[in-house]
């Protein structure tokens, strides 16, 4: 029997016929020295510490800088916005300025900029998104124009880590004078494109800053401007890709790559990366689709019900690996020796909710916002197992407000620790209490806290890996797997990927 040819395959052709007779209107690409790329997810708040969407971190690579950079190649740290660092103390951290940088309106950047981020823009009283991002600092000191000290609320020694990542630097005047919400129309910062244009529920448009500072770590950009479109339909994003009209996109289904890796106008690159999937199981809602998770046999049962290896090798494939614990293998601190792994068991996973008073299974809810066909797979694992999923798919922000509120049972998500390599950006934001910790083990909360504060290397070690035990053995999440991810752009771009899922667009360039 002949198989019917699948539907994007006919809808890219469809395209590519289209995008051959329409050259002349297509404004992206080399020919413009405008770099179009596209992604499903839109970023609700464009200032860095008002999302976690992925989206929204490269948007903060490109527009704005850090006080320290580390090279993605070497794993060096190397001066940005700051010259040179040094440790007064375990709690106290001196840097000194780079003079002569200015922000993309022109303002000059100082000591007060600094002292105004963290103090106030992330401070105690700011409601931004990842408090682990900035919660290790307790506040930060003026010491001259070009001189600021970070006073720590306890030792943390990932703190150079975070300040070469998650922790740009906005200007003090500038959100001072158009506030918080202004700001997110008409963002402003120091990082090698200056953004031009916000259109919500579309995309950003960035221009190259022809004023960014000579010595920067980063270099100087190459493309003059550079466009993020938001197109929701992978089947679109894939046409345009076809037609000129994006020149890049990322996350392609496994088959889709296959098929673009063998056309002339395309590249393809494909490899695992440090971002995760997993399942949080809410053991303390309210709701009752949440009860039966108060039971670690039902939780256990979840862990069994899921075929990771299956998911990994057919759907995600391109590197990716079955993951047991709330971490990447190669953050300092991700130590599994000890975890409980839950091989796929849908008859153990069946005995398990008979011992906790579900011989015939039950029903329940499934949250999911990305990766429509995994939450798929992994209701349909369940429903072997007597686990009844409804699929919500929604928004990432209606989703996660679900999870925060107790209300939605289960959550499937994925986390890239915003590409800081220590196990504090992961175990450290999921599990010591705050509004995205459905456990609230007092525990782990303990045992992350202290892995996160303590100054000696085996320490910090000892203390993860107790909590990453205990975590896997009352079976609180279902981790499951590590991403790679598939990029397709035009032949055209010179883009090199990293395993920290961060495409650096200002180290692009045209062929």
């Amino acid at each position: 029997m002949k198989q019917a040819t699948p539907l994007w395959v006919r809808r890219l052709g469809a395209a590519l016929a289209l995008g051959l007779c329409t050259t002349a209107s297509v404004w992206a690409g080399k020919a413009n020295d405008t770099l179009v790329y596209a992604s499903d997810s839109e970023v609700e708040n464009i200032s860095p510490y008002h999302n976690n969407m992925r989206e929204g971190v490269i948007l903060s690579h490109m527009a704005w800088d850090t006080l320290i950079y580390r090279d993605p190649h070497s794993g060096e740290y190397k001066p940005q916005l700051a010259t040179k660092w040094e440790w007064e103390s375990p709690t106290a951290l001196v840097l000194d300025l780079r003079d002569g940088v200015t922000f993309h309106n022109g303002d000059a950047f100082g000591a007060d900029d600094v002292v105004y981020t963290f103090n106030v823009v992330t401070g105690p009283d700011a409601k931004i998104t990842t408090r682990q991002n900035t919660g290790w600092i307790d506040h930060v000191e003026k010491l001259g124009n070009t001189q600021v000290r970070i006073v720590l609320k306890a030792p943390f020694p990932a703190a150079l880590e975070y300040l070469a990542g998650p922790t740009p630097i906005f200007p003090a005047a500038y959100v001072e004078k158009v506030g918080l919400e202004g700001f997110s129309k008409a963002p402003v910062g120091t990082g090698p494109y200056r953004i031009t244009a916000v259109q919500p529920g579309q995309g950003v448009t960035m221009e190259k800053f022809d004023g960014y500072f000579a010595a920067s770590a980063k270099g100087q950009p190459a493309i003059g401007k550079v466009v993020f479109k938001v197109i929701r339909d992978p089947e679109a994003r894939a046409a345009q890709l076809m037609t000129g009209e994006v020149d890049w996109i990322w996350r392609v289904p496994a088959d889709q790559a296959d098929a673009m890796g063998a056309m002339p106008q395309l590249a393809v690159l494909s490899d695992e990366t440090m971002r995760v999937g997993f399942l949080t199981l809410n053991n303390h809602g309210e709701s009752p689709a949440s009860a039966p998770f108060k039971d670690v046999r039902v939780r256990q049962a979840v862990n069994h019900a899921i075929n990771r290896e299956a998911i990994a090798a057919n759907l995600v494939r391109g590197g990716s690996q079955v993951v047991h614990a709330p971490c990447f293998r190669t953050q300092f601190g991700c130590e599994t020796a000890g975890v409980t792994q839950y091989a796929y068991d849908p008859a153990k996973a069946k005995a398990l909710l008979a011992e906790a008073g579900y011989p015939d299974g039950f029903e329940t809810d499934l949250w999911a916002y990305r990766e429509r066909e995994y939450a798929e797979a992994m209701i349909g694992d369940l429903r072997k197992a007597g686990i009844r999923a409804r699929l919500h798919f929604v928004q990432y922000p209606a989703m996660r407000a679900e999870a925060a509120s107790g209300r939605a049972a289960m959550t499937f998500q994925a986390w890239g620790s915003y590409s800081v390599n220590d196990a504090s950006a992961f175990v450290g934001n999921y599990f010591t209490g705050g509004p995205d910790d459905t456990a609230k083990d007092p525990q782990v909360i303990e045992l992350v806290q202290a892995g996160n504060t303590a100054i000696e290397p085996e320490v910090r070690k000892q203390k993860y890996a107790q909590a990453l035990d205990r975590i896997s053995a009352e079976a609180m999440w279902a981790p499951l797997f590590s991403y790679s991810v598939n990029y397709a752009f035009t032949s055209d771009l010179q883009f090199e990927a990293f395993p920290d899922e961060l495409p650096r667009f200002f180290l692009s360039s045209w062929k």
